[in-house]
């Protein structure tokens, strides 16, 4: 059995369609691996998530603007054909942004069912403020420091980390602390954990 811990880069890479891979290791887990996760990366990927509609509903009035814009102008050629493509971008548009929800829900469903959550305690606060192994984003300290606390009191297990967000955790300083703790393994892509996971077996 394999610990395998992922953190909210996992759920936003599932949310916005960047690894195809992330939801089938969801969704047909392999009994040799347990998924462990942060509890605060729910909160974490629900705010981003948040962020991303803020930012695709912005995107989504300019181009009603657009729209509009353009179907005002009656003298140019080109402008009812570019009216119907704005219009035909803006439905695709909102059909996407309704994909990226039902796979939030999905991922974060699947995730309570099949994932082990760390817990946030005092313990846990008090190391992420003692030691800033990831100076930017205290956020991703935390979650760091959560991950270091269940794999020291999981000595015995084979244990790696699955992240895409190598700018954080793929920290030399940050892959220390985890190799120090008995996490041996790094991963950046879901497609290359699989790989490695096929290798095992």
């Amino acid at each position: 059995m394999a610990i395998i811990y992922i953190e909210t880069n996992f759920l936003m890479s599932i949310t916005t369609g960047r690894e195809a891979e992330a939801i089938i290791l969801l969704r047909d887990l392999s009994s040799s691996v347990e998924l462990v996760i942060p509890s605060t990366c729910y909160m974490e990927a629900l705010s981003a998530f948040e962020d991303e509609l803020k930012r695709q509903n912005s995107f989504k009035e300019q181009l009603s603007r657009q729209i509009s814009e353009t179907k005002r102008d009656v003298t140019s050629e080109h402008a009812a054909a570019l009216s119907f493509h704005l219009e035909e971008s803006l439905l695709y548009y909102v059909e996407r942004i309704d994909e990226m929800k039902f796979r939030l829900r999905e991922a974060i469903s699947l995730m309570s069912i099949n994932a082990e959550m760390i817990a946030l305690n005092p313990e846990i606060v008090q190391a992420s403020l003692n030691e800033t192994l990831i100076e930017k984003d205290p956020t991703d300290n935390l979650i760091l420091h959560c991950i270091l606390s269940h794999a020291r009191s999981h000595s015995t297990e084979s244990k790696v980390f699955l992240s895409g967000n190598v700018k954080e955790f793929g920290l030399s300083k940050v892959r220390d602390a985890l190799q120090e703790v008995g996490i041996t393994k790094y991963f950046s892509r879901t497609e290359d954990f699989l790989g490695w996971l096929q290798s095992q077996s």
